[in-house]
């Protein structure tokens, strides 16, 4: 069980209990990341190397929408061919717009979070291949929570390098009370 300012939430999961707040503040993030980010800057990469951040957004949707499925939310990404799999940037797609892509990833948080609540420790424990044959990390639906937040921390700090070089004031840290997923 964790206090937020709106109201008491009972996790089903003590497991959860540490990564929640991390969980929220991503859902946030990701609004302060792209934010006033013009259409014409938000497919700019530095030097063609770099990811657009359109490809960096459509990415972090796709892996909410991923781990939604995991723990069951039936909900699709509308967008899953363009980003299943980290799939690399192709300069000759043409990707969703960055702002279709918020109202996507606020709709897979608040859907993913509620999953989130009601998932169990003993669902978590299950089993779940995620490729990565580390012998260290068991590969299981709690661990790839957490490597599914660690994705979107790496692709936050992305955005937020983006924005300055872009010349972009850096991402704020800004929450808002309203937003309780």
């Amino acid at each position: 069980m964790f206090e937020t300012k709106e109201k008491e939430l009972e996790l089903q999961s003590r497991s959860l209990q540490i990564v929640m707040p991390q969980y929220r503040m991503h859902t946030q993030l990701f609004d302060n990341a792209i934010a006033d980010i013009t259409g014409v800057d938000a497919l700019k990469r530095l030097y063609d190397v770099t990811n657009h951040f359109v490809w960096m957004a459509g990415n972090m949707v796709n892996t909410r929408y991923w781990l939604a499925n995991i723990l069951g939310v039936e909900d699709q990404d509308p967008n899953n061919e363009l980003f299943k799999d980290a799939k690399a940037l192709d300069p000759n797609v043409n990707y969703p717009e960055l702002n279709d892509l918020k109202q996507q990833w606020h709709r897979v948080s608040s859907q993913l979070y509620d999953a989130l609540l009601k998932a169990t420790d003993e669902e978590l424990a299950a089993p779940f291949n995620f490729g990565m044959g580390v012998a260290f990390i068991e590969e299981n639906k709690l661990n790839m929570v957490g490597m599914c937040l660690d994705r979107e921390s790496y692709l936050l700090g992305q955005m937020g390098l983006m924005r300055r070089a872009l010349g972009y004031e850096g991402m704020k840290y800004d929450m808002k009370d309203d937003i309780n997923y």
